[in-house]
């Protein structure tokens, strides 16, 4: 497994079912880059703490709010359009070439906050991934199930 969050997304996103499983949390709510970090922070042994989960979010929400969102609202509400316009089907791919930098870069400080936290001393079960999908959980418990799954046939 890649020891850094970048490359361990790459590999991650594209197993069976995530991709489908992150639209389907983000679509109520959850943070497709907090919640792979979780599930990363649960491959690694990182023992689960809620004062860290909560670093995590005062991370991720702005970012999101403030860059991540925002990009693609637009990219978005270009869609329709830029089937039949060719100028603004190109605009689009390149806001989604900058949403992708922009989620490349709140994983690259996700990493950068969580890289000295300790590793689990003990045996005990992670939950980073359920504590960073807040309300999703609930809502799209499959979509997490499969994230949780995919999460433990790394190890």
């Amino acid at each position: 497994m890649p020891s850094d969050l970048w490359s361990f997304t790459l590999d991650f996103y594209a197993r069976p079912g995530v991709e489908q499983a992150c639209l389907s949390l983000q679509t109520h709510g959850g943070n497709v880059c907090a919640l792979l970090c979780g599930v990363w922070l649960d491959r690694l042994d990182v023992p689960f703490n809620p004062q860290r989960a909560q670093e995590i979010r005062q991370l991720t929400t702005p970012w999101h709010d403030q860059v991540v969102g925002p990009l693609r609202a637009l990219r978005t509400q270009w869609k329709a359009a830029a089937t039949t316009d060719v100028e603004l089907g190109a605009l689009r791919e390149r806001l989604k070439v900058l949403e992708l930098d922009a989620e490349r870069e709140l994983l690259v400080r996700l990493q950068r906050l969580t890289q000295r936290w300790p590793e689990r001393t003990a045996q005990t079960p992670g939950n980073w991934l359920e504590a960073l999908a807040g309300d999703a959980a609930s809502k799209a418990p499959d979509a997490l199930q499969t994230l949780r799954r995919a999460g433990e046939d790394l190890a």
